[in-house]
């Protein structure tokens, strides 16, 4: 199934970077289109950067921020944890 979508996406950005894309008034001159490649490429390289130096930023410099707390308790053998409780 992701391949299928992935496959799917790529073929939507290659008919829209081929055909265009027309605006809500349904004008289909080219004069008033926005070309594909430089506008919407350079947004999306922005956009991954973005969201790629937050995923790097919290796993490099608070890797434990959505972690459990219970984890970081010291591990005793004779006692059941609060949260493990028998029916």
């Amino acid at each position: 199934m992701p391949f299928l979508i992935a496959g799917l996406s790529a073929l939507h950005l290659v008919f829209l970077h081929e055909k265009g894309s027309t605006n809500p008034l349904g004008e289909t001159h080219h004069i008033s289109k926005i070309p594909f490649h430089p506008y919407f490429s350079w947004k999306d390289i922005v956009g991954f950067l973005v969201v790629g130096s937050l995923f790097v930023g919290v796993g490099f410099f608070y890797p434990f921020i959505l972690g459990d707390p219970e984890n970081f308790n010291e591990a005793r053998s004779i006692v059941t944890t609060v949260h493990i409780q028998p029916e």
